[in-house]
C-alpha cells in the first residue's frame, strides 16, 4: 500500500467520504501561499475564495472535482454528511480546475463548532460529462452516490485540510 494513502485512513476521509484507492495523479493546493497538505490547519478567512490548484495529467484527459465537508454540523453529530463545497467537472489534465464546468460554486469553509475536515477528491473521467444536474442541497451529499452516478469509479486524488472558527476580534 502507499504510504501516501496513511493520512487519508488516519484523518477518516477513506471511510467517511470514499472508498480505499490508490492514487494515479497528483493535485497541488493552495490557499493563497499556503500549500494544503493532509490534515492542515487553514483558517476559515483564508479560504473564502477557492483555491489555486495544478492537476497532472494530460490535456486529453479529463477530471472532476468534489469538495466536501463530512463533519457539519458538528464533527460529533454529522446531522448532514457531507455538506458539498465545489462540484468542477470536464477539467482538462494539467489544468486549473477554472477550465473546467462548475457545476456547483465554490463556498468556503464555515465551521459553526468543532474541527471540520474539508475534503478534496478528483475524479479521472472516462469521457466528457457534458450536462450535469447540480445537486438540489448541499446538505446530505454523497460523494460515492455522486461518483456513481457519472461512473468516475474511484478517486484518483485526494487532499484534506481542517479548519475551525476564528475567535471573534477582540479590539484592545
Amino acid at each position: 500500500m502507499s504510504t501516501s494513502v496513511d493520512p487519508l485512513i488516519v484523518g477518516r476521509v477513506i471511510g467517511d467520504v470514499v472508498d480505499m484507492f490508490v492514487p494515479t495523479a497528483n493535485m497541488s493546493v493552495y490557499f493563497g501561499p499556503k500549500h494544503v497538505t493532509n490534515g492542515c490547519d487553514v483558517k476559515p478567512s483564508a479560504a473564502t475564495n477557492p483555491p489555486k490548484m495544478t492537476l497532472s495529467g494530460n490535456s486529453d484527459e479529463l477530471y472532476t472535482l468534489v469538495m466536501t465537508d463530512p463533519d457539519a454540523p458538528s464533527p460529533s453529530e454529522p446531522s448532514m454528511r457531507e455538506w458539498v463545497h465545489w462540484i468542477v467537472v470536464d477539467i482538462p489534465g494539467g489544468k486549473n480546475p477554472t477550465r473546467g464546468k462548475e457545476i456547483l460554486p465554490y463556498v468556503g469553509p464555515r465551521p459553526p463548532i468543532g474541527i471540520h475536515r474539508y475534503i478534496l477528491v478528483l475524479f479521472r473521467q472516462r469521457a466528457p460529462l457534458g450536462h450535469v444536474d447540480q445537486p438540489t442541497s448541499r446538505a446530505n451529499f454523497s460523494t460515492r452516490i455522486f461518483a456513481g452516478q457519472l461512473d468516475l469509479g474511484l478517486p484518483v486524488a485526494t487532499v484534506y485540510f481542517n479548519s475551525q472558527k476564528e475567535p471573534a476580534n477582540r479590539r484592545r
